[in-house]
């Protein structure tokens, strides 16, 4: 069985309810980075070995930028789904607004959200408004600045020189496949069952950013180890702290030294709250041509290109 086709048999198997239980996800300050960059590289590679998630505060992205890309995207999500679909998704492309298209192998079912995919390369028609393109492009970058700090530490702790990962994720060429995607879930009917916000499943860049706003629970992490027993610990959602976790992208690169962990967003549950929820992730994708291969050598090499249209297409509807 192909490496692709071995990450999608694992998620086929997530779609379970599970249980719950409280774990700690670690919160790492990135104050004074450069002072202090072999302590944080020891603190991001021990949680992500051990859990895959984790949080960074004091992380140099301005909470007012944070907010301002929240509110641009929640006047986008307002609009009528007339006007958002005339900048539909480019499938394979990861740019444009889609609706309920995305279906989990975890459990066939759409769901429950709409999402503006931003890649810079693939936008022409594609932009809403000036406003929409400056703000976003703007944070976009903040995100991929931070995204490559953390990489960074991954890069020389897997004996790359520091700057591997930013070369990989190179803005300026037309190959960059990184992608800013704002999320709108839908609020939930009172009469609503067996809906998933999100179904389980990893990401399949190599490190996801996730922005959270105060109050709007749901997302939940299952560690590798807890794969089998289905055991899902809650993330707590902050307007200061950044959640990261490793996708398969970097899983892959590191010869299975860095673990994808399964994370879902699950539906409220009695006495929840049921209305919207919005977030927004940053995915470290490398760009096209890039080659994916690890220190040791454990996978044959592959394109980013090549192993991104893989997973795509397996959770979109008609791919």
């Amino acid at each position: 069985m192909s490496y692709e086709l071995t990450e999608l048999h694992r998620e086929s198997r997530m779609g379970g309810l599970g249980t719950e239980m409280a774990r700690e996800i670690r919160r790492i300050d990135l104050s004074d980075f450069a002072a202090r960059r072999d302590e944080i590289t020891e603190q991001v590679w021990n949680a992500a070995v051990e859990i895959g998630f984790f949080q960074v505060v004091a992380h140099g992205i301005d909470l007012a930028d944070v907010r301002e890309a929240f509110a641009t995207a929640e006047r986008f999500f307002a609009l009528p789904d007339a006007t958002k679909a005339r900048y539909p998704l480019r499938k394979g492309r990861n740019a444009g607004w889609e609706s309920l298209s995305q279906v989990r192998p975890s459990v066939g079912t759409p769901d429950q959200k709409e999402s503006f995919q931003i890649t810079r390369p693939h936008m022409d028609g594609l932009w809403p408004s000036d406003e929409f393109r400056t703000t976003l492009l703007r944070f976009e970058a903040q995100c991929r600045d931070l995204a490559m700090k953390l990489l960074s530490c991954f890069a020389t702790r897997l004996g790359f020189d520091a700057d591997f990962f930013a070369r990989a994720h190179d803005p300026s060429d037309p190959g960059y496949r990184s992608t800013l995607r704002l999320l709108h879930y839908f609020a939930v009917p009172p009469d609503a069952t067996g809906l998933w916000r999100a179904g389980a499943h990893t990401d399949f860049d190599c490190l996801t950013l996730l922005f959270q706003r105060d109050g709007q629970s749901g997302l939940q992490v299952c560690p590798g180890r807890e794969r089998d027993a289905g055991t899902w610990t809650p993330v707590e959602a902050s307007d200061d702290a950044v959640t990261c976790n490793i996708g398969d992208m970097l899983m892959r690169w590191s010869d299975d030294l860095l673990p994808s962990n399964f994370h879902r967003v699950k539906s409220p549950g009695p006495g929840e709250d049921r209305g919207p929820r919005q977030s927004i992730a940053f995915f470290a994708q490398a760009n096209a041509d890039v080659v994916i291969e690890g220190p040791a050598g454990r996978y044959p090499p592959i394109t980013a290109e090549e192993y991104l249209r893989q997973r795509i297409a397996a959770n979109y509807r008609g791919t």
